[in-house]
């Protein structure tokens, strides 16, 4: 998997980048066919911006969250994500699967 952190108005420290990576981890918890991953993380005056965009197997998932911490941005951002990711894990597998052998055992 490839992650970039890129920084608008703002250096992207390795402090920033491992908190973002220790984000991700998380999120690798619940999907682990992430493709590619792309982190921007944006200051504007008092707001702190963080959005990230995730390609996956069959889609791109896209979130954006904001703060007056950029810490807290990322958290906020990485919830936003792992709650899309699993949606979109949830889409993939297939529930009509449980109820045909229902039926058959009947």
């Amino acid at each position: 998997m490839q992650l970039s952190v890129t920084g608008h108005h703002l250096e992207v420290t390795p402090a920033l980048r491992s908190y973002v990576e220790k984000k991700l981890t998380r999120i690798m918890r619940h999907f682990e066919q992430v493709i590619d991953s792309h982190f921007v993380l944006t200051v504007d005056k008092l707001q702190h911006k963080a959005e990230a965009t995730l390609h996956v197997s069959g889609e791109t998932i896209h979130a954006l969250a904001s703060d007056g911490d950029m810490y807290a941005a990322i958290d906020a951002l990485a919830d936003r994500l792992e709650r899309r990711v699993r949606k979109h894990k949830e889409k993939l597998t297939d529930h009509h699967a449980e109820q045909a052998q229902k039926t058959a055992r009947l």
